[in-house]
């Protein structure tokens, strides 16, 4: 019932958005009495937190995979990475939707569980690049910080347009996305 009713949750939140959705909106949808949502949850807050813990844990389990591969260098092991990220978007768009665009209605000590995560998430793909760096693979003069911001702001957008018309699957994008970070846009 609890994982009925998170999935409820989920599509309610990307369809009205959490503010816009009541407790009553997401019982009404499960067909239960408010009691049986207080029973799993503390609050509202309490069931976006969890979509939340749920969805960065998923990924950092998957990105440690990856890492921990040692029979891939550090361009496969971004790639992965790349193709992880949007596969999960694509894939789970209203978990993505919700941890992505619902974080501003986390309180000051929900967030301060999850933004170490983020880093965390954010820092291992900046290793990455500094290996990658490192063992010459990748430029020099690269600022692995920045870059690991940029792979994320275009990967972790994606969810407001993956799903709209484009017609390419997570890795063909991924492809893309590397294409753009590897050997950049310049004829």
């Amino acid at each position: 019932m609890k994982e009925k009713m998170t999935e409820h949750s989920m599509r309610l939140f990307e369809k009205k958005g959490f503010s816009e959705t009541s407790i009553s909106d997401i019982v009404e949808s499960v067909g239960v009495t408010k009691g049986t949502f207080y029973y799993y949850f503390k609050s509202k807050e309490q069931l976006l937190m969890d979509i939340h813990i749920t969805y960065i844990d998923e990924l950092l389990s998957e990105q440690e995979i990856i890492i921990s591969d040692t029979r891939k260098n550090c361009k496969e092991k971004l790639f992965v990475m790349i193709y992880m990220l949007l596969k999960s978007i694509k894939t789970k768009k209203s978990s993505a939707t919700v941890f992505f665009r619902e974080m501003k209605n986390l309180s000051d000590e929900k967030l301060a569980q999850i933004l170490p995560k983020r880093d965390e998430f954010r820092n291992k793909i900046k290793q990455v690049l500094v290996e990658g760096i490192e063992c010459g693979e990748l430029r020099s003069n690269l600022d692995a910080s920045i870059i690991s911001f940029a792979i994320l702001g275009a990967a972790n957008w994606s969810y407001h347009w993956f799903d709209s018309g484009v017609e390419k699957t997570e890795q063909e994008v991924a492809d893309i996305f590397m294409g753009m970070i590897l050997q950049g846009i310049e004829a």
